[in-house]
């Protein structure tokens, strides 16, 4: 990376960042050196040395780093911690699906690249993420190459035999012409990934998924029964009935407890459910939505 580029990135993020942010350095890196777009990753660096550690913090599904900077303060309170902070941006963009085997790859390209440049191979190394960027995570910690210390994930939807029936019920109920466009957008983007559908490719959704309800070989989830897990849900039904026409059964809470729940019984004592109560907003406007980054109390985390 030029120096330039590095100018540029320091620049473009402190335009975005609060005054504590700014004296935090940070930079960019592209691994594709002739494409700004994607596969490359953002660091936030610990003020101090000797680092600590190092967290891989993965985006929701269209986020920048720039939106995830936006939305949690949570690198640069681990900055202070002495940890550092890897924000991703896949191979495929930020459109990038996160469970998929190029997502995957991509995490272990980065990961590589980082690890080598910065020789982190003897700090705790931890995974985390929001959304499908927690889906991301938890899969990625079912076939690590470096082994997290611990893994935590935001409302990550996990069973996508789950995900693609709510949608297609969803589509189904909705008024013509009126059905959201993420969930048509999801069931377009899940056929391909797989091929079809859950009815005919049951397997290939199992392969996809952090974790499958219906799948009782519970081949997935039994790689993290010795591995510290948090997984963080605001279950608030009210707000999704009014304002999203959706019930339980949308909502990834469900398969969140569920595989918390299943692995507590494979005798994983770390495994940890959170549900939180009116935590959920969105900045900058404080917008009140229960799927946040904001659910997190990011003290308790570094605790």
């Amino acid at each position: 990376m030029t120096k330039l580029l590095i100018i540029l990135s320091v620049f473009a993020f402190s335009t975005i960042s609060s005054h504590a942010q700014s004296k935090i350095k940070i930079e960019k890196v592209f691994l594709d050196k002739t494409d700004t777009t994607k596969n490359c990753y953002t660091i936030i660096y610990p003020s101090k040395l000797p680092w600590k550690g190092y967290l891989f913090l993965i985006p929701g599904f269209g986020e920048t780093a720039e939106n995830v900077l936006q939305q949690t303060d949570l690198p640069n309170k681990i900055a202070k911690n002495g940890i550092l902070t890897i924000i991703p941006t896949f191979q495929d963009g930020v459109l990038s699906f996160g469970v998929d085997s190029l997502s995957q790859q991509t995490i272990k390209r980065i990961l590589k690249d980082i690890t080598s440049k910065h020789k982190l191979t003897d700090l705790k190394f931890y995974v985390g993420g929001f959304s499908i960027g927690g889906s991301c995570a938890i899969k990625y910690a079912e076939n690590p190459t470096i082994k997290p210390t611990a893994v935590f994930a935001i409302d990550p939807p996990l069973d996508f035999e789950r995900f693609y029936n709510s949608a297609k019920r969803d589509i189904r109920l909705s008024k013509e012409n009126e059905a959201n466009p993420e969930n048509i957008y999801m069931i377009e983007r899940l056929e391909k990934e797989t091929g079809g559908n859950p009815t005919t490719n049951l397997a290939t959704y199992y392969k996809l998924s952090p974790y499958s309800f219906s799948d009782t070989t519970q081949n997935a989830i039994k790689k993290l029964t010795n591995m510290p897990l948090r997984i963080y849900t605001e279950p608030d039904f009210d707000w999704w009935l009014k304002e999203r026409n959706a019930d339980f059964t949308n909502m990834n809470a469900s398969e969140c407890s569920a595989m918390i729940n299943e692995l507590n019984r494979l005798g994983n004592e770390k495994a940890k459910l959170i549900t939180t109560q009116n935590k959920g907003f969105r900045k900058p406007d404080n917008n009140r939505h229960p799927h946040s980054w904001s659910i997190v109390d990011n003290d308790e985390l570094i605790v």
